[in-house]
């Protein structure tokens, strides 16, 4: 089976437009703020692809743009400004940032209850505790909507996550073990990568490598989860997993491009209304 993003976009979307205009008829439209600095390529095509998501789930986008050379306090004084604005749910900083930004002190500017995209330290402890502090990242968590949307058990299932970040590898596995998985993190310099990879039922690919996993990493009845998006020699587009490799063997794949990708920015989506929803709550 070939786990293509797009259903869990459309299913993920028709349950959030009936949150969002819930939220509407109570006076509470929610809103993602966009901090983005230079004009980074990749930043800008994550950024349309979250307008398109946040359009299609009832999520008003508000832009805070500034040029590369922007000073430190000018984009801190724009993250407290998102804090401080009770009409603004969450915020999507494109990061890296420039050199001349301090990433950390504008991480901790933000307030931990619009951290829609998990990049806080409050977010991470939350995630950890099993608290309702901040969010998860959303490719983590799109993740986890891949396997509940296709139906794929985990309770009790032996899960490996190769990647050890903390956009992906660790807040995955941390989520798999909510979800009662048993968790095995590996990564590049793990030894005896392939044997460990064979023994997963659920197998979460982020290492950022072309084709990492191929020819004897996969066993039969295996689920692959790909997050990885990589270039190879020929230029195309590929993932962490030779996919053609992993088609022969495992049970359930997701394609690069076309799975997690465009799932992460409907999971931030779904944040921006949670953190709406939250606010109402208080």
């Amino acid at each position: 089976m070939i786990l293509k993003g797009k259903p869990v976009i459309d299913s993920l979307n028709m349950e959030l437009k009936k949150e969002s205009e819930r939220l509407r008829l109570s006076g509470a439209a929610p809103v993602l703020a966009i901090v983005r600095v230079g004009d980074n390529a990749d930043d800008m095509a994550y950024e349309r692809n979250a307008e398109k998501c946040c359009a299609a789930a009832g999520v008003d986008v508000k832009k805070y743009i500034f040029p590369a050379d922007v000073g430190n306090e000018e984009v801190l004084s724009a993250v407290r400004e998102i804090s401080a604005d009770g009409n603004i749910h969450g915020a999507l900083i494109l990061r890296p940032l420039p050199p001349q930004i301090d990433d950390r002190a504008v991480c901790r500017a933000l307030a931990p209850e619009k951290d829609v995209d998990g990049i806080t330290e409050y977010s991470m402890a939350g995630l950890y505790s099993d608290k309702c502090v901040g969010f998860a990242p959303c490719t983590a968590e799109a993740c986890i909507c891949m396997l509940k949307h296709y139906g794929v058990k985990t309770s009790g299932k032996r899960a490996v996550v190769v990647g050890r970040s903390f956009v992906v590898g660790k807040p995955a596995a941390m989520m798999l073990l909510h979800e009662n998985a048993t968790v095995t993190v590996c990564h590049t310099k793990t030894h005896g990568l392939a044997d460990i990879c064979r023994e997963a039922d659920i197998l979460i690919v982020a290492a950022g490598h072309a084709k990492l996993i191929g020819e004897g990493f996969f066993s039969p009845g295996q689920t692959i989860i790909d997050v990885g998006i990589n270039i190879d020699e020929s230029g195309n587009i590929c993932g962490d997993v030779d996919f053609d490799k992993a088609c022969g063997t495992a049970a359930a794949v997701t394609p690069v491009p076309g799975g997690i990708g465009r799932v992460t920015t409907a999971v931030l989506a779904k944040h921006v209304i949670e953190a709406c929803a939250r606010s109402v709550q208080k």
